[in-house]
């Protein structure tokens, strides 16, 4: 039934960076081939929680994929095809013969050109049928009708009682109490990089936030603008202070000033003293960007995708997606490699690796000590009186680590994906992102489930966050 058409087989995974960069170049494609060209994801997962059809299915929710998806379980596509990297896409003539494939992100320009070469070989041999083909996407089937999508990353002040929720799927910023009364919603819900006021303001898929509480100023991540934005509070006005709007190619350390130098996939952000630490996920480093001069660049990390240890010039990370700090050093869920690193901030601190295998591809779900530690794609991490929580996004849990001994404990969640408020292991969370505590509570964006949960540190006991006044 897909004779006459171009059709592009895209070999990919939900948590990786790099087939989450390729899909704008798809939706650009399939836009301007609607008539001719037929994309089918084929989803071969990397990590077990992304084999599960229903995650898949709320991933491709959360991104917004408008083409069919097939569930490759076992990966006996990704054989068939002889496929060896995420992503790959195959391209597939008119009459069904395999005649190209290429690796990896940044090829949509080869692409482009490749295909209008095969409509037009084919047009001319009577070969192409000319006819878009309709399908109902998974947005028409289950539309979204939470007061959040997808929350990312969520940030709580006692001393101002505020919550500050990225309200990733519906491309916002909430501002609520810490009981749940919605203050203020910052960007109109359309993807989009527009600075000014609130209302006019647009975001796309913003992720890490933190706050300068003396300037009332509240810096985000805006992950697929890759770019930087700082909220002024008090003045409601939302600026663009780092990146271009396109993605960046050079994985290379280096810098320059804010608002010249491209970003890749920013997903956190932390500010100490005045400056702010980045986790720039897209190209496995740490940046670092001067408040005052407006000068960013990268802190550490050769942009090899890898977990090396050692000094800031000769370490390596793999997507790192959460980070925070004791002011000592800078904690970093680092996800590909299901690990928790430390980065030092000061006295010529190494990179080390606290708690995790460090291998790409070695995760699980074990408590325990160092290298014999289990995570499954942790994307959240907060450090609070000597602990750093750490949101173990596969396994759906929320577990407790010692920076100084690398000690790892479970604390909230039994591993099965769902809603479930009650006491420390009964509680059940959904591929939970982002962590944030004060003194008597922890808050979690607790992503699939579109719901902030609430913890109380005392008695371990897990409710769900009720926001009103929308």
């Amino acid at each position: 039934s897909l004779k006459g058409r171009v059709v592009i087989l895209d070999f990919w995974t939900y948590c990786c960076i790099n087939c989450l960069h390729v899909l704008p170049d798809l939706n650009y494609l399939e836009q301007e081939y609607k008539d001719s060209l037929t994309v089918i994801g084929i989803h071969s997962a990397k990590f077990d929680n992304e084999k599960d059809t229903e995650n898949i299915r709320q991933a491709i929710l959360r991104y917004n994929v408008e083409h069919p998806v097939v569930v490759d379980v076992n990966g006996n596509l990704w054989q068939q095809y002889a496929v060896r990297a995420w992503p790959t896409l195959v391209v597939i003539d008119p009459e069904g013969y395999v005649i190209r494939d290429v690796a990896g992100e940044g090829n949509r320009t080869v692409l482009d050109q490749l295909i209008g070469e095969l409509i037009q070989k084919h047009q001319q041999k009577g070969t192409m049928t000319m006819e878009p083909l309709r399908f109902t996407l998974e947005k028409q089937r289950h539309p979204l009708t939470n007061p959040l999508a997808f929350p990312g990353k969520v940030l709580a002040d006692e001393f101002s009682d505020r919550l500050f929720i990225a309200d990733s799927g519906h491309h916002r910023i909430v501002v609520s109490t810490l009981a749940g009364e919605v203050l203020n919603i910052i960007g109109t819900g359309e993807p989009g990089l527009t600075d000014g006021t609130f209302a006019e303001a647009q975001f796309f898929t913003p992720q890490g936030i933190t706050l300068d509480p003396k300037n009332q100023r509240l810096y985000v991540a805006d992950t697929q603008n890759h770019c930087l934005r700082c909220i002024h509070l008090e003045t409601k006005q939302v600026e663009t202070i780092a990146g271009t709007g396109e993605q960046s190619r050079q994985i290379q350390p280096h810098s320059g000033l804010g608002l010249q130098t491209a970003l890749n996939s920013p997903w956190d952000i932390e500010k100490i003293d005045n400056r702010l630490l980045i986790a720039m996920a897209g190209s496995h480093q740490i940046w670092e960007m001067q408040l005052e001069t407006g000068e960013i660049g990268t802190y550490t990390g050769t942009g090899a995708e890898a977990c090396l240890d050692g000094s800031l010039n000769e370490a390596a990370f793999a997507q790192p997606s959460g980070i925070t700090s004791d002011g000592r050093e800078l904690y970093v869920a680092d996800s590909e490699v299901s690990s928790i690193r430390g980065v030092g901030l000061i006295n010529n601190l190494p990179v080390r690796t606290i708690c995790g295998s460090g291998e790409l591809f070695e995760f699980g779900d074990r408590d325990g000590q160092k290298s014999e530690v289990r995570l499954q794609h942790c994307l959240g991490v907060e450090y609070t009186q000597n602990y750093l929580w750490v949101a173990d996004t596969y396994n759906h849990k929320i577990k407790r680590v010692d920076p100084t001994t690398g000690s790892c404990q479970t604390l909230l969640g039994n591993g099965q994906a769902g809603h479930r408020d009650g006491q420390s292991h009964e509680a059940e969370f959904a591929e939970p992102s982002g962590v944030s505590a004060i003194a008597a509570r922890l808050y979690i964006a607790d992503t699939n489930n579109h719901a902030i949960r609430c913890v109380d540190l005392g008695t371990l006991e897990v409710t769900t966050l009720n926001l009103s006044g929308y």
